[in-house]
């Protein structure tokens, strides 16, 4: 079975009332199709990096009572686990999909790596006008690329709970979304220009240990 694209069931996951009802569908419709395409993903950063990444997909394995409002797979260079380092997601929310560049709040050396991305601010700028940028992963909102200010990476930097996700978001009913081969390809171009940040990252973490 190859990826197909997403359709609105998939979205329509997250209008399931109740954890276990939202869980069961996420494994059933979601996760099947985060490994097709976390596979195909990781073997291509894989390449382009010149070092190995693994596939993490989501388990919302703390969650006992509120049933998740979005899901995602990640890709790091660990193994273990992705939180703590810069990662690659695609994920879902129930009116989007999303596809970033992830630095969260458990990021070990996040100072350092802010600094850089700082110093990097107008790089960033010069990135794709439609790319958007989350200081919050929990939230579905997003900054444009074009209203991104200096002081929200900053922010990034100095308030200890703020993120920085980088990257762009797609509709539902958006071709890109729905084809499973237009799907790849965006989100191999949207990882493809944001692995410049990725190895500025990586680097600050080097010099940090």
């Amino acid at each position: 079975m190859t990826f197909q694209g997403f359709e609105q069931k998939d979205f329509d996951t997250f209008s399931i009332e109740g954890l276990d009802g939202r869980m069961e569908a996420i494994k059933n419709r979601i996760q099947p199709k985060f490994k097709e395409i976390g596979s195909e993903l990781a073997d291509y950063l894989s390449l382009q990096l010149g070092n190995e990444v693994y596939l993490h997909i989501a388990k919302h394995a703390r969650r006992t009572v509120n049933p998740p409002n979005d899901t995602w797979l990640a890709i790091a260079d660990n193994k273990r686990g992705y939180k703590k380092h810069p990662h690659f997601q695609v994920g879902l929310f129930d009116d989007h999909v999303f596809i970033w560049l992830a630095l969260i709040y458990e990021l070990d050396h996040k100072r350092a790596i802010a600094e850089t991305f700082v110093n990097s601010f107008e790089e960033i700028k010069k990135l794709p006008d439609h790319y958007v940028v989350s200081l919050d992963h929990m939230k579905k909102e997003a900054i444009s690329l074009e209203d991104l200010k200096l002081k929200d990476v900053e922010r990034f930097r100095d308030v200890k709970k703020c993120e920085f996700l980088i990257g762009q978001h797609l509709s539902p009913d958006d071709a890109r979304t729905t084809n499973g081969g237009e799907f790849l390809e965006t989100a191999k171009e949207t990882f493809n220009s944001l692995i410049p940040l990725y190895q500025k990252a990586l680097r600050s973490r080097s010099a940090s240990n």
